[in-house]
């Protein structure tokens, strides 16, 4: 028996034949849906380089993916880091090179010729110049989320988004200190049966300890 007419008229009933999401599966199926609509089949979304912004703009819910999440993987391998970022390794601070020949009249430049320092001289030994990120003891990165909303209070009261953990929990706060080689969740939530445009960014910068986090912002640190 052929049945190929009837199994196109009940795509067509129940909206599977349609490419328009908001028409998808009348019957609340959301196996066509776009987006991720769990943890474990997020979306990927890998940075490599510091300071990042992210901006989301997409809609959500009605007969679309009521959740949607993104997994954004950390593999920082370029690092600006902040002028106020200050670290200590072993007793010692770190130094800040500048090119500003006027910035303090009081000391003459220096000249580094990296092939002379090789020896101890009047007991210093060389300075090393590092830029690595794994020497520095549990190098951070700062995770900022914002939801920017879309300037209609009905609509951005029902919509939510949230930073999530390694470990697939929610995390309570929308700012993030985590390690700069590891990855974390974005969830993105519509709370009603309407479809809910959203707009929300993220910035990813470096680079920071976490022996020298202020007391108040270790809350936002995770593993």
């Amino acid at each position: 028996m052929d049945v190929t007419q009837q199994i196109n008229r009940q795509m067509i009933v129940s909206g599977g034949g349609s490419s328009r999401p908001e028409y998808y599966s009348v019957n609340r199926s959301l196996d066509r849906s776009k987006g991720s609509n769990s943890l474990i089949n997020a979306e990927s979304q890998l940075i490599t380089a510091l300071p990042h912004a992210s901006n989301y703009k997409d809609s959500v819910g009605l007969f679309g993916a009521e959740n949607i999440f993104i997994k954004v993987e950390l593999n920082v391998r370029n690092v600006q880091a902040k002028e106020d970022t200050i670290i200590t390794i072993n007793d010692y601070t770190e130094c800040i090179i500048t090119e500003d020949k006027a910035s303090n009249v009081y000391w003459d430049e220096a000249e580094r010729d990296y092939t002379l320092d090789l020896f101890i001289e009047n007991e210093y030994e060389p300075a090393q110049f590092i830029n690595e990120l794994t020497i520095l003891p549990r190098s951070l990165v700062k995770v900022d989320l914002n939801n920017l909303k879309t300037g209609n209070k009905y609509i951005d009261a029902w919509f939510d988004v949230r930073l999530y953990q390694k470990n697939r929990e929610e995390h309570p706060y929308d700012i993030m200190y985590v390690p700069y080689n590891s990855y974390f969740y974005i969830g993105f939530h519509a709370r009603n049966t309407k479809r809910l445009p959203y707009n929300v960014s993220m910035t990813v910068d470096g680079l920071y300890s976490e022996y020298t986090l202020p007391p108040a912002e270790k809350r936002y640190l995770v593993s």
